[in-house]
């Protein structure tokens, strides 16, 4: 793979990791379904998750979703997997395709269309009956993607099946049948964990991390499967993972946890970017809960990060969904696949996001050189999942630099500010002990603090601050010197030291070759050492959350916004607000912020309130509405249209359209739909957080003959109701008397499309 067979131009991958243009590096990848987004908003989600540091997207091609009929196959509009390919490549990303041909996902059948499901054939295996079917299915991606494939292409990456256990002969047949119909990639890869058996050398294999799931049982305890992402370990197999419809469906059997082959580096293709939500449990990780299981795998020495999923969506018509209809042990959404992803399904980006964010940054900037550095943990190791008093850290290190990952965060069971931290590592010049006196680290805390940094010649030999990025100096300016970007950890002290003969002037506090700063503000430093100079920027903890870096016609731009930002086709700054956007980007000449002048025109209206209109009281609920598998069922959308209080929804005369709009619908109760003119649109389960639709992917347009018809449908939860609910949601529910409905007040969000003004 990509040395001797199906070689690239760009990609390539060794044991120990992959090679980017000839240079070891750490690719980032982001799932998004294209057949599961309006094609209309590819481009804009594209954008935002390369601003966002993804390097990579992976999307499953659904083959459910491209012929449901036996026969008529579609690749229209929303399902062009070519023109996404192409978009894909214009934005500047590269592509992993998921072809299946079971995928999973979350969708019916597991992507099989039911004519497939119900054909008289050993699914999955090397029956010839079954491989003639997909022999066709992949002849017609092959055919679809015609000339986007090869040495020079974007697509980077090809996975075949998914979650399969025990047939690596399989694997290697669908390898065989994908290459002859045309497709090819560098890097062809299958799931691992479960102790997958994989066949040696024909595929990369791919680990995943979640840290909590729909899976498990609506009233089991955080599993110890999840919580062993919260520590740093060697360990890359998740047992966990699809475990439930492993079981369900016959693939074999959970052998033994494996480690990742010697021929291949350790790689992730499903790292949670959120989860989705089943009737019968439903998380909410929160955006630290996510940034940890990333910022683990990098400790632990990962040599590719994958996300499922980074963006988002919502299935394409109703039915394709994953339910115990059709055999699944869990029912899900109709419509929605939000997934609580960093970007929703909506478009708008939660905590994690910016969580992310910054860990992407870091390694666009230093992957280079920490692809090389193998990981080690450290003799005093926690001793199990229930261990909240040892402090979680690990080293990656080259012999003579590296970066020490400290993690001291879970959710469900908090932990405590841990006491007197003080790291002893050795490296090839001999024992490094920091900081110079112990620190607290605060529950919540995800740092990676140099050891022996060189910058340009300038050596940082340790810091209790996280390297951001580096910003290389203006090109053709005099004097001219790179920047460490360095952000702080909140309520820690940043203190550094450099090597000695380093000569440091600045605002903050020193002596001599150690600085501590007083935090609060933004500072910059300037250590020279001989003749090498280079500045230190050090971001304060709440803005470095607001810290955007991307690469721009000057080079690396380092920007401050809370609010959503890219780059559009030609290279300017983008992106929307509902207020007047606040934007700065660093100035290393002056070393100061400088304000990002822009066209946006505050729009008349930007958050406006929605008058609910009760129509109709909701009727008794009963406990149950069946189950499978010791799980609680949905309801019947008929059950909904008897059974759940209902609204009209009035949006303001005139709001429609601005260019991008977003209901914001805060509520409570078990299962929530919008009807348009009577027709389900959009779905939801619920679990405290609140939902944000996009009004036109709904299909809520102006009508030239009148406003459509919006309604909302809320189904009153049952106190008996065997549901799993996020700890908040669940003390809601028992403050209810009875069966639980609720709507608190509805806005309507007006974002405004900007620019960055010329000049």
């Amino acid at each position: 793979m990509s040395n001797t067979e199906d070689g690239h131009e760009r990609f390539r991958v060794t044991s120990r990791y992959v090679e980017l243009g000839g240079k070891p590096a750490i690719p980032v990848s982001g799932e998004l379904h294209y057949s599961r987004v309006p094609r209309a908003r590819w481009e804009e989600r594209l954008r935002l998750m390369k601003a966002g540091g993804i390097t990579v997207v992976a999307s499953y091609t659904f083959w459910i979703h491209h012929e449901r009929t036996e026969g008529k196959v579609s690749f229209d509009d929303g399902l062009d997997v070519a023109a996404f390919v192409r978009l894909c490549k214009e934005v500047g990303l590269d592509v992993v395709l998921r072809v299946g041909p079971w995928c999973h996902g979350e969708v019916r059948n597991g992507g099989f269309p039911d004519w497939v499901q119900a054909a008289p054939v050993q699914h999955r295996t090397n029956d010839p009956a079954y491989l003639d079917l997909v022999r066709r299915w992949f002849g017609y991606l092959g055919e679809e993607l015609a000339g986007l494939l090869g040495p020079d292409s974007n697509v980077i990456g090809i996975q075949l099946e998914n979650e399969l256990y025990d047939q690596p002969d399989h694997i290697t047949e669908l390898k065989r049948l994908a290459r002859n119909a045309g497709l090819s990639a560098p890097v062809w890869t299958a799931t691992a964990w479960g102790g997958a058996e994989l066949p040696d050398g024909e595929a990369l294999p791919l680990f995943g991390g979640y840290g909590d799931g729909f899976w498990v049982d609506a009233d089991a305890p955080w599993d110890p499967t999840f919580r062993e992402h919260y520590f740093f370990s060697h360990t890359w197999d998740d047992p966990g993972i699809g475990a439930d419809v492993r079981g369900q469906l016959g693939t074999g059997a959970a052998a033994a946890p494996r480690t990742p082959s010697a021929f291949f580096p350790p790689a992730t293709c499903e790292l949670a970017g959120g989860m989705a939500t089943a009737y019968q449990r439903r998380p909410w990780p929160q955006g630290l809960d996510v940034a940890a299981v990333a910022h683990n795998k990098i400790g632990n020495g990962s040599a590719w990060q994958g996300y499922y999923m980074f963006a988002g969506g919502m299935n394409p018509a109703d039915g394709l969904q994953e339910s115990q209809d059709t055999g699944y042990p869990n029912d899900l959404p109709r419509f929605d696949y939000d997934f609580h992803a960093p970007i929703g399904a909506s478009g708008r980006s939660a905590s994690s996001f910016a969580a992310l964010r910054k860990q992407h940054a870091f390694l666009a900037a230093f992957g280079e050189r920490l692809a090389r550095m193998p990981s080690s943990l450290p003799d005093v190791m926690p001793a199990g999942v229930e261990d909240a008093a040892t402090l979680r850290w690990a080293l990656r290190s080259d012999g003579g630099t590296g970066f020490v990952f400290i993690s001291w965060h879970q959710p469900h069971v908090p932990l405590r500010t841990y006491r007197g931290a003080q790291f002893e590592v050795t490296l090839d010049g001999g024992p490094v002990t920091f900081p110079a006196a112990p620190v607290d680290i605060p529950a919540g805390t995800l740092a990676h603090w140099p050891l022996n940094l060189d910058v340009a010649g300038v050596t940082l030999e340790w810091a209790t601050a996280s390297p951001l990025t580096l910003l290389e100096p203006a090109p053709g300016v005099p004097g001219g010197r790179p920047t460490l970007v360095l952000a702080a950890e909140a309520g820690i002290p940043v203190e550094l030291r450099f090597a000695a003969g380093t000569a440091v002037s600045g605002s903050a506090a020193g002596s001599g070759r150690t600085v501590r700063l007083p935090g609060g503000e933004p500072e910059v430093l300037t250590a020279e050492a001989g003749n090498a100079v280079a500045d230190i920027l050090v971001l304060p903890a709440e803005a470095a959350d607001t810290a955007w870096v991307l690469d721009t016609g000057r080079g690396r731009d380092l920007l401050l916004s809370a609010g959503p930002l890219w780059l559009d086709a030609g290279g300017r700054l983008a992106g929307r607000s509902v207020e007047r956007p606040d934007v700065l980007r660093y100035n290393p000449n002056t070393r100061t912020f400088d304000t990002v002048k822009t066209n946006h025109t505050r729009p008349t209206q930007r958050r406006l309130s929605v008058e609910a209109v009760l129509v109709r009281e909701s009727g008794a609920v009963p406990a149950s509405y069946g189950e499978a598998a010791n799980r609680a069922a949905a309801p019947r959308p008929g059950v909904i249209d008897s059974l759940a209080r209902e609204y009209t929804l009035e949006l303001p005369s005139g709001a429609l359209p601005t260019g991008h709009e977003e209901l914001e619908i805060r509520w409570a109760g078990d299962v929530a739909r919008i009807l348009v003119d009577g027709v389900p649109v959009a779905d939801r389960f619920w679990d405290g957080s609140p939902w944000i639709l996009n009004v036109a992917d709904a299909g809520i347009r102006p009508d030239p003959n009148g406003p459509a018809n919006v309604t909302l449908q809320i189904l009153p939860l049952s106190p008996q109701a065997k549901v799993g609910l996020p700890a908040e949601a669940q003390q809601r529910r028992e403050a209810a008397a009875g069966d639980l409905a609720a709507l608190d007040p509805v806005h309507l969000a007006c974002w405004t499309g900007w620019h960055e003004a010329a000049g």
